[in-house]
């Protein structure tokens, strides 16, 4: 390992000499600080918590030591061929003239937020492409630092962008090795410390503060500049405290524009941002981030209680809370942002390291294989501002939103407000970067399956190759097969779903010793040769669970399956290559299922279907489920959606039908949460 003084010098000198800075720009000056507290790790090294923070259960790998592959590469490269690797090109928001690349347009959070998701995108596939239109943009950021350690636009001063350009150039880091980036955020959180007591936390970034707070962490496991930890205190001090909120949670039911005290052209007041959704999925985070800083154990474990009330109040079968943008109660046809799915999972993604908890991997799961696609077309050209997971119609009219617009369900560019538009991207490709993490003890651990390949080092610093083959989470097998250098002693922990009971592991072909407990990771620790092999078996059992006016949700494995009326796309507005969409049903929507829900594989089965298509996408869907159910008249069109659930049991003198349920994902118009017969 070499000091970053002696990686920075080359690789700036080199940058300048290629591209030069032309007149009135200014160039970051290689150094402020004359000081090395550390050594920079090398690329692939797994970075842990110093002293005094508290340590982690896991690990984050840094970004590229895993590869996607099988489905999850399909997914990866349908984004890139969409809005992913195409919005700069087609909406002015991104495109040349951003204030993030020097121009005189937008200058706030799209560029960074377009970036956040570009990066591990582009260094995932690796993809020269797309490496080298993210590097266009970050080189821009690393070659305009002010001289007082500012960074970005000089049109607005807003800390919150920067937060999110600061999670930007983490990744950055991590895929290139660029020795720029840490001086220049030690430079940067610098010129923060000074600044911030005369220009404090305001508005989104008051209610955000989490979200730097994990980039100051990320730099203080590289530096150990103590001088971070008091700005991480200061940062605190002046956040909003989301965990009194959650002590004393004032939104038990569904907020309006009046409750909220909204006023078209004011500022938001607090009470607004306190339900506000995308707030509030980002803020999951924040008790354990902090509790890593705090030490408090009560602080870290504050989330489950968080988590707890959102799911009592605002729970949807999807995995999601309800936010339509703001808290919106149990009803599945409220909705929620698709900025709150992608934050949720960074979220669930950054508990899981802290806490090693296996439900924070099952929570990740069920939004990541059916939140987040079900509310982007299977090319990934459009995507919806609000979701429902009761949704028979995407057209422009008012609904029964809490505070949002007439097109917030449209599939299209940028339906009602342009941020998920510019957000949007990060979802698949942070879910690649933490499908694995690492362990205190040199050890590995699965949080989320899905096919890929993992390349990291193992006990006392040796290399291992780890490949994943599984068409999970459509079927429950999975096949890891182990790499090492040479043979190595590691544990390898196993996340065993709180839906799997019955699991079977077998190492080598031989079945494992103790107990195998759903909710729990299992571990193996043991002499790891080349080319051993371990084959999980999850049961993929149907299961019934009960939500709003005790209707009826159907699941298999992480999978929530839906009835998908068949569609008619109505085309709105050509946007170039994108279009904004609306979507009509053909077919009927207002069905009672007729269930054995003891045993439900009594009354549903599990039908293989060959794949065509994207993964979630109907001609892409593996596995259908056919039942039978009956016609209730009595549940209309409310509002543009479907009306209040009726309490079940309910009962129909409508015929019986045979009905098909797809995963939920496939479905862009569905029903999920299903009224139920008395007499099945």
């Amino acid at each position: 390992m070499v000091t970053w003084i002696r990686q920075f010098t080359p690789v700036y000198l080199a940058f300048v000499a290629a591209v030069g800075v032309g007149a009135g720009q200014t160039a970051a000056p290689p150094a402020v600080h004359t000081k090395v507290i550390a050594s920079a790790p090398a690329a692939d090294a797994v970075v842990r918590n110093r002293a005094p923070l508290r340590r982690n259960k896991f690990d984050l790998l840094p970004l590229g030591a895993i590869t996607p592959a099988g489905w999850l590469r399909q997914q990866l490269e349908v984004q890139a061929a969409g809005l992913t690797g195409h919005i700069d090109e087609i909406w002015p928001d991104l495109g040349p003239d951003s204030g993030w690349l020097g121009g005189a347009g937008e200058a706030w959070e799209r560029g960074p937020y377009f970036l956040d998701g570009l990066i591990p995108l582009a260094y995932e596939l690796k993809d020269p492409a797309l490496m080298t239109k993210a590097s266009r943009w970050v080189e821009w950021t690393l070659t305009h630092q002010q001289p007082s350690g500012q960074i970005g636009p000089t049109k607005n001063d807003d800390w919150w962008p920067r937060m999110v350009m600061l999670k930007v150039l983490t990744q950055y880091q991590e895929a290139t090795g660029d020795a720029r980036v840490i001086p220049l955020m030690q430079r940067y959180f610098a010129f923060q410390a000074q600044e911030i007591d005369k220009h404090p936390l305001f508005e989104w970034s008051k209610y955000r503060w989490q979200d730097e707070l994990v980039s100051v962490v990320w730099l203080y496991n590289r530096t150990g500049d103590p001088k971070l930890l008091d700005l991480a205190r200061r940062l605190h001090s002046q956040g909003y405290d989301w965990r009194r909120q959650f002590e004393h949670f004032p939104f038990t039911a569904k907020q309006t524009r009046e409750s909220l005290g909204l006023k078209t052209g004011s500022a938001n007041p607090d009470i607004a941002m306190q339900s506000h959704g995308v707030n509030n999925a980002m803020a999951l985070k924040a008790s354990p981030v902090w509790g890593s800083i705090s030490g408090q154990a009560a602080d870290v474990e504050a989330v489950h209680e968080q988590i707890q009330i959102l799911d009592r109040y605002h729970g949807l079968p999807n995995g999601m809370f309800s936010a339509d943008e703001h808290f919106a109660g149990p009803d599945p046809s409220q909705g929620i942002e698709l900025c709150a799915v992608v934050e949720a999972m960074f979220s669930y993604e950054n508990i899981e390291a802290i806490l090693g908890d296996a439900d924070f991997g099952d929570r990740l799961e069920r939004i990541a294989f059916n939140a987040l696609p079900g509310t982007l077309t299977d090319d990934m050209w459009a995507h919806q501002y609000d979701q429902q997971p009761n949704q028979i119609k995407c057209t422009r009219t008012d609904r029964q939103w809490s505070t949002n617009g007439p097109e917030s369900n449209l599939f299209g560019l940028e339906p009602n407000f342009g941020c998920c538009t510019a957000n949007m991207h990060q979802g698949w490709p942070k879910l690649v970067e933490t499908l694995w993490m690492a362990t205190p003890d040199g050890g590995l651990a699965t949080v989320v399956y899905a096919p890929n390949e993992v390349r990291t080092v193992v006990g006392k610093g040796i290399a291992v190759k780890l490949v994943e083959e599984s068409d999970y989470p459509f079927e429950g097998h999975v096949r890891l097969t182990v790499e090492p250098q040479s043979t190595v002693r590691f544990p390898l922990r196993l996340r065993v779903p709180a839906w799997a009971n019955g699991t079977k592991i077998r190492a080598n072909g031989k079945n494992v010793v103790g107990r195998i407990e759903a909710g729990t990771f299992y571990t193996l620790d043991r002499d790891w040769h080349s080319g051993d092999h371990i084959d999980i078996d999850f049961p993929m059992l149907l299961r019934v669970t009960h939500w709003y006016h005790n209707s009826v949700v159907i699941e298999r494995g992480p999978l929530v399956y839906a009835l998908a009326p068949t569609p008619e796309w109505s085309k709105l507005k050509d946007r170039g290559p994108a279009s904004d969409w609306e979507v009509r049903p053909s077919t009927p929507w207002n069905y009672a299922l007729a269930i054995d829900e003891k045993h439900p594989e009594r009354s549903i089965d599990v039908v293989q279907r060959s794949s065509k298509g994207a993964p979630f996408s109907m001609d892409g869907t593996r596995i259908a489920l056919h039942l039978h159910g009956r016609r209730l008249p009595g549940w209309t069109v409310v509002e543009e959606s479907a009306g209040p659930l009726p309490m079940s049991p309910v009962t129909s003198a409508e015929p019986e039908e045979s009905l098909t349920l797809v995963p939920y994902g496939a479905a862009k118009l569905r029903i999920t949460a299903f009224p139920f017969l008395s007499s099945p």
